[in-house]
């Protein structure tokens, strides 16, 4: 009888209250999106930086929290994407525009807009591979990870005293490159389930407590360093699949020919 209780109480459905929680944490996160987007326009980059990082911050704790608490749901998920425009899409796209690309004139605004318009296009995407079972993988640049470089290089350039000295070009560059991996097919690793965590949890939190170390010692420098690192993951990744699949190619054409040799 004790287990069936137990089988009983371990089966009911989270109270209602704690459906809250993850919209909650969503909110939180369109907040720190929306402060950031106040604090572009009135040329506080520095705050509508760390906004937009903060913004981050709540985006990865609103799923985790909606799956520890079992309560995911399609509002959620919806809620989730209309945040994330706002805090990833809008908020970055006009910290650019405000920081260094309004001196680009039309092209200025019209790589601002692209940012939004394909970070859009990407969250589309995401919502729909999500509703057929996902891949594994992200497709793509995902969303944050964009914003996460566009926050960081505008923190990078303020600890350097490098603000006015960047060539306008290689900000307008970065903005269109990462507007095009956004909507890529280029495949980039999902921090999600990583089966490494698992099979040995007592490393995974070793790595994790130096990584936490080299972050604090330099915030500004580490975190933009380790957003180029992800950012360039996707193409490098892409490219060294290319390398192994064009010698694969080759190596059986060279069998193939050396087995016709010799009959």
């Amino acid at each position: 009888m004790r287990r069936k209780r137990a089988k009983l109480k371990g089966s009911r459905p989270p109270r209602r209250g704690f459906y809250i929680l993850p919209n909650l944490m969503t909110t939180a996160s369109l907040f720190c999106g929306f402060y950031g987007l106040v604090a572009a326009i009135h040329q506080d980059f520095e705050k509508a930086a760390l906004a937009v990082l903060a913004s981050f911050f709540f985006d990865g704790l609103d799923g985790r929290v909606a799956r520890a608490t079992r309560t995911t749901s399609q509002f959620g998920v919806e809620y989730d994407s209309l945040a994330d425009l706002v805090a990833f899409g809008v908020a970055p796209a006009v910290l650019a525009f405000t920081w260094a690309l309004s001196q680009a004139g039309r092209l200025g605004w019209l790589a601002a807009f692209l940012f939004v318009a394909c970070g859009a296009l990407r969250l589309a995407r995401f919502n729909t591979i999500s509703l057929k079972g996902g891949l594994g993988y992200f497709k793509g640049l995902p969303i944050p990870a964009a914003a996460g470089f566009v926050a960081t290089m505008v923190l990078f350039s303020r600890e350097l005293e490098l603000e006015g000295k960047i060539p306008l070009g290689l900000v307008l560059g970065a903005l269109y490159v990462l507007s095009f991996l956004m909507v890529s097919g280029i495949r980039y690793q999902s921090f999600k389930d990583m089966e490494v965590v698992r099979e040995r949890p007592f490393q995974s939190l070793v790595l994790c407590v130096l990584l936490l170390v080299v972050v604090l010692a330099n915030p500004p420098v580490t975190l933009f360093l380790l957003c180029s690192a992800y950012v360039l993951s996707g193409p490098l990744g892409a490219a060294k699949r290319l390398l192994v699949a064009g010698k694969l190619k080759t190596g059986t054409k060279e069998g193939e020919i050396k087995q016709e040799e010799a009959l």
